[in-house]
């Protein structure tokens, strides 16, 4: 016990150092424990989104499990021992299995088909026979309206069932309300009497209680109340139940990605339970969501792949902060620890006293470090790029075992960087510490192993390899789950970092040097002073210039990797899509219809017609030109596998039809991706209509070059000639890399299968070859409004077939988790680092003056003013904090340019076109000087404060002491 107090005293002699180790570590504790918490939460909204809209694009409930049993010569207590097993399961642990809240479960029953006839009627009626079964749900009363009649009364009155049908069932049976109908059999037996008393339509449109939404399967089915089905109907041999489903209906906006394994096993369950029960072929299961949450589970592990590499300079940057401050505790206690070991302490007793004092912190980050984790993640959820944050709908987030487990491993490694600087401290006696202190000027041990080399082959090493698997597929035309990625390639660019900035330390010494000989004729006094304190103790600066080396350069590279990867999605997607708005209409053709059956004759006839010329007439223009919002507007015809000779060679092609004007005006396309700006090569074609550009890949696979003359067409249009006027390498939504698959690595000839493009105009294409549709691409004007654009559309009535809306795309590629946890966790990256540089740098300048209180005694007794005390403070901060952000710029500038092409391995590098571009956005580097700016002078104010409070008195005291 009194061995904890003294420890206890201890840390709060030093608590200053304490509170900012322990800042280091919860801060590391709660970053590595955002992983889980934003990856469950992040892939939970998608989730959820995603199966929202495959609802509203396939119509079918994705939170759903239907299962349909039919029975074929099964006995009634057999069918009915069936049936009460699977309700029975049902009811129970086959839908509690799911873990999601529980909306309905609709058990459906059908019968056999019987055929039925009127009891009163005409004679024509009386003969007219009605083919049709009872069906059953139950809850239907709750979830549809009477259109006409009442509802039937519960069981059988003077013999006849009372059932309610649908206004088209109603039309099938040809009959009203209140009619009587005996169903018999093929002898004429009377098996069951029923009149339809109400006409049911659904309550809701999008009630998914129905599983048939359209209600077209209730055609030729009359409703009886459940209860009465299963009292007389199921056991029955005459009218029996030929088939049964049972609908399960779970409130899937409460699904999240821990619930996806439960889901899935709860799925297999059943249909085991189902299988067992009746058998393989006479079952039947739907589960809508489960293709989507199986594609889910990959992208969880692709996300946290994601998420690792993007917190590995962060997370090294904080070890070294915590490694900074654990080795200033240690140097402060270097004179007690040598006590102890000279009057006999062993090692581990001292290691076990610190050990104490690490686990007591990782204690208190464990606890803390999670919860602060979760509101990070609410930052992480907010932005909307690299430091943009928007108003979004809360994320999902709650704390995981998971993120717990993440904490722990957190503090273990902290613990263990606090305790490798005292293990080294408690290698010295006495003697040996009081030799170190005369020994300021000693070779780091990072200079002694060349580690800085190391590290920076390394990293180069891991560009090499990346840049080679990259080349082979874009070249390969692979996916980028078709090569295994390496991880060196996202620990790389932290390793290149630190490499760099103790490479660019190694030479600073010599800096220092120069920099004293070439004003040894001109220097101050007091500058002589500031460059023999930093040259004499150049080594003891090592670890606050690395650090800030690291943070800066964390800093940099993180603004740098955001920014490119969302400029080039961005790009990506305005290029693919080619304008801000792309239109396709239909034309009025004379394409016969599709035949509708017939014998060989017309099977021929239809069969000549489809083999015919189509002929199409061009709508106006003017009323697709003027729609609101239009700053431009421009025909684009594309025509797939457009046939084109040139010579010997022949080949397809993507055939493209412009006016160059319009064009030019309205079509998206990133600068610098050809030799000259697109309008010049626009410009180029439009003296000569026979003019064409075509793209590289063409002019290299058919060796064919400008001026040479090229021959197109296709089925129903005769080849004409085109002269070659230029070659590009890209033009707007032309991808010139080889499909995913299309390439094998052994076979050479399939390597020539990059996509080829021919661009001509769309004049001389109508006039010569054909007149077919074209697309209508749209350059809008800024803030236009979407409705109205819309509204105008459905006012004239346009025959739009179909729209692409870029801006759509481009919310849609934000809201994607992939870029989200990029933006969030980069943007959380750049604040930590900026925030734990800051206090890094305080808490080491606050030590090193608290230190130096009797040298600045002296000086002031010999007569240095504040203010010259000032301009050494100044000067030193300029030669060592001043020198290690600019070499942290340099090398997050460098580290950028080299290793943010790495992240486009977390896309398809096969469909990255135009190609990836690093971007350095000079509103990034302007938020990061002017935060390091005022870093440095707040630190230099407090140093400053600091040191005009120096008493002269009081340190000459303590040198006395």
């Amino acid at each position: 016990m009194a061995l904890f107090v003294m420890i206890i005293r201890k840390m709060i002699k030093n608590k200053w150092l304490m509170f900012s180790l322990l800042l280091g570590m919860i801060i590391s504790v709660a970053l590595v424990s955002t992983m889980p918490i934003y990856s469950e939460a992040i892939l939970s909204r998608m989730l959820v989104k995603d199966l929202e809209t495959m609802q509203q694009n396939r119509g079918v409930y994705p939170g759903s499990f239907y299962a349909k049993v039919s029975f074929g010569e099964e006995t009634a207590e057999q069918r009915k021992q069936v049936l009460s097993d699977i309700d029975r399961f049902m009811s129970g642990e086959g839908s509690e299995g799911y873990t999601l809240p529980l909306i309905e479960t609709v058990v459906q029953r059908n019968t056999k088909s019987v055929e039925a006839v009127p009891e009163v009627g005409t004679e024509a009626d009386m003969k007219k026979k009605r083919s049709l079964h009872f069906t059953s749900l139950t809850g239907l009363a709750d979830h549809i309206k009477l259109t006409d009649g009442r509802m039937p009364q519960d069981g059988a009155a003077d013999g006849v069932y009372e059932v309610l049908v649908t206004d088209g069932a109603l039309r099938n049976i040809n009959t009203v309300l209140n009619t009587v109908f005996t169903a018999k059999d093929s002898k004429g037996n009377v098996l069951v009497r029923f009149k339809p008393v109400g006409v049911f339509e659904k309550k809701r449109d999008d009630d998914p209680y129905f599983y048939d939404v359209s209600l077209s399967g209730f055609s030729s089915a009359v409703v009886i109340d459940s209860a009465v089905m299963d009292r007389d109907f199921r056991d029955l041999d005459k009218v029996s139940v030929s088939n049964a489903s049972w609908y399960t209906v779970m409130d899937y906006s409460h699904m999240e990605l821990r619930q996806v394994d439960p889901f899935l096993a709860a799925n297999k369950l059943d249909q085991t339970f189902f299988k067992s029960k009746v058998g393989t072929y006479q079952t039947d299961f739907k589960t809508p969501a489960l293709e989507t949450l199986q594609t889910y589970l990959t992208r969880a592990k692709h996300l946290k792949t994601l998420m690792w590499s993007l917190n590995v300079p962060v997370l090294i940057m904080l070890g070294f902060y915590m490694f900074m401050v654990a080795n200033l505790i240690a140097e402060r206690q270097k004179n007690e620890i040598a006590v102890l070991r000279s009057r006999g302490a062993a090692r581990w007793q001292i290691m076990a006293a610190f050990s104490v004092e690490g686990l007591l912190l990782s204690a208190i980050a464990w606890a803390l470090g999670p919860p602060l984790g979760l509101l990070l993640t609410a930052v992480l959820g907010a932005s909307n790029g690299f430091l943009s944050f928007v108003s979004r709908a809360a994320l999902p987030v709650r704390l995981t075992a998971a993120s717990y487990e993440y904490g722990a491993i957190a503090a273990g490694a902290a613990l263990i960087m606090l305790l490798i600087p005292v293990f080294m401290a408690t290698r010295a006696t006495i003697v040996g510490h009081k030799q170190q202190l005369a020994r300021q000027q000693r070779t780091p041990l990072w200079h002694k192993l060349y580690l800085d080399l190391v590290a920076v082959a390394i990293a180069i090493y891991g560009l090499y390899t990346f840049r080679t698997r990259l080349d082979n597929l874009k070249n390969l035309g692979l996916g980028q789950t078709d090569l295994n990625i390496d991880p060196l390639q996202f620990i790389v660019p932290a390793l290149f970092t630190v490499g760099a900035g103790l490479l660019l330390l190694r030479l600073y010494p010599y800096a220092l040097r120069l920099i004293y000989w070439i004003g040894r004729k001109w220097w101050r006094p007091s500058m002589y002073a500031t460059l023999i304190q930093v040259g004499r103790s150049s080594s003891q600066y090592q670890f606050l210039m690395v650090f800030l080396i690291l943070t800066i350069a964390t800093g940099v590279f993180s603004a740098s990797a955001a920014r490119t990867i969302n400029s080039n999605t961005e790009d990506r997607i305005r290029y693919g899509n080619g304008a801000d708005m792309t239109m396709t209409a239909q034309w009025i053709n004379d394409k016969p219809p599709p035949a509708m059956g017939g014998g060989p004759e017309q099977t021929q006839s239809a069969a000549a017609d489809t083999n015919k010329p189509v002929h199409y007439l061009e709508p106006a223009f003017e009323p697709f030109q003027t729609l609101p919002g239009v700053e431009h507007a421009a025909k684009v015809f594309v025509k797939e596998n457009a046939s084109f000779s040139v010579g010997d060679n022949s080949g397809s092609a993507l055939l493209m039809g412009i006016d160059t004007d319009d064009f030019g005006e309205t079509a998206w396309f990133r600068n610098g991706l050809l030799g000259y700006p697109l309008n010049d090569y626009l410009n180029l074609m439009a003296s000569d209509t026979r003019a064409v550009l075509i793209s590289r890949t063409l002019a290299k696979q058919k060796n064919v070059k400008e001026g040479d003359t090229v021959w197109i067409g296709w089925e129903d249009a005769a080849s004409q000639p085109f002269v070659v006027y230029g070659i590009v390498d890209y033009f707007p939504t032309f991808n010139p890399n080889p499909p995913v698959g299309s390439v094998d690595a052994g076979d050479e000839e399939s390597k020539n299968n990059a996509p080829m493009l021919i661009v001509a105009h769309l004049s001389r294409i109508q006039l010569q070859l054909a007149l077919e549709p074209y697309e209508v691409w749209y350059k809008m004007k800024p803030g236009y409004s979407t409705t109205d654009f819309y509204q105008a559309i459905e006012d004239r009535s346009l025959p739009v077939l179909s729209l692409l809306n870029t801006q759509s795309d481009l919310n849609a590629a934000k809201n994607d988790p992939f870029l989200m946890a990029l933006n969030g966790i980069l943007t959380l990256g750049f604040l930590i680092s900026i925030a734990v540089s800051f206090v890094g740098f305080l808490l080491y300048w606050i030590l090193s003056l608290r230190g130096r209180t009797l040298q600045n005694g002296i000086m002031r007794a010999i007569g240095v003013s504040v203010r010259s005390m000032f301009g050494m403070l100044v000067a030193e901060q300029i030669l060592t904090s001043g020198v290690a952000v600019l070499i942290g710029i340099a090398v997050g500038n460098l580290a950028s340019s080299l290793f943010v092409p790495n992240f486009q391995i977390a896309f398809n590098p096969g469909t990255l076109v135009p190609p990836f571009k690093v971007i350095f956005d000079s509103l990034d580097y302007a938020r990061l000087y002017t935060v390091v700016g005022a870093m440095l002078v707040l630190g230099l104010g407090i140093l400053g404060f600091m040191v005009s409070r120096t008493r002269i008195h009081q340190a000459l005291k303590l040198g006395e002491d």
